[in-house]
């Protein structure tokens, strides 16, 4: 090996760690800054009441699921951001779902099982369960249009919609 070359892989090495010491404090910082975040728009309970619901409705597959598209997240900062009324429904929503998970289970939506909490979502999508409140289809209702809206409004969810070639060739009128 000349000197000319021992120079350079010592650059190199030198460049490599560097670069692998930049990336590891940016990965430190960002998952210091996500565990430094807190909700804005509600209280830290009834978001993960929100992210925990919106998993279930559009879970991971071949494209993120909501909470890894961030939706719960951007429904928050969207509360935060927006009129009263609104934020205190969609609230009073996540807080029935919690009611309605207490009087089932005796525990809060987030501290059911997987399973029950998929039952209880089930329950409310169908509304056919003896004792079901006509307001809980409404609550399942609200919470899912509000999540769906997001999550296709995301780069994950326009790739979702768009996978397998449904991108139309034109958005335009095609002259004859």
């Amino acid at each position: 090996m000349q000197r000319r070359d021992v120079f350079k892989f010592g650059a190199l090495a030198a460049a490599a760690t560097t670069t692998a010491a930049t990336v590891e404090a940016q990965t430190a910082a960002a998952a210091g800054m996500a565990a430094a975040w807190k909700p804005e728009g509600m209280d830290e309970h009834q978001y993960e009441t929100l992210a925990v619901a919106a998993d279930l409705i559009i879970p991971d597959t071949d494209t993120p699921g909501a909470r890894a598209a961030g939706v719960p997240r951007m429904i928050d900062k969207l509360l935060a951001a927006g009129e009263d009324e609104p934020r205190h429904r969609f609230i009073g929503a996540l807080n029935w779902l919690d009611g309605y998970a207490l009087e089932k289970h005796d525990r809060p939506f987030v501290k059911c099982s997987k399973e029950q909490q998929v039952a209880l979502l089930t329950a409310m999508d169908e509304g056919n369960e003896d004792g079901m409140p006509q307001s809980g289809q409404m609550v399942f209702r609200g919470i899912k249009a509000m999540v769906s809206r997001v999550y296709y409004a995301t780069e994950a969810g326009f790739r979702e919609l768009n996978k397998g070639g449904r991108v139309p060739k034109t958005y335009g009128c095609v002259q004859a």
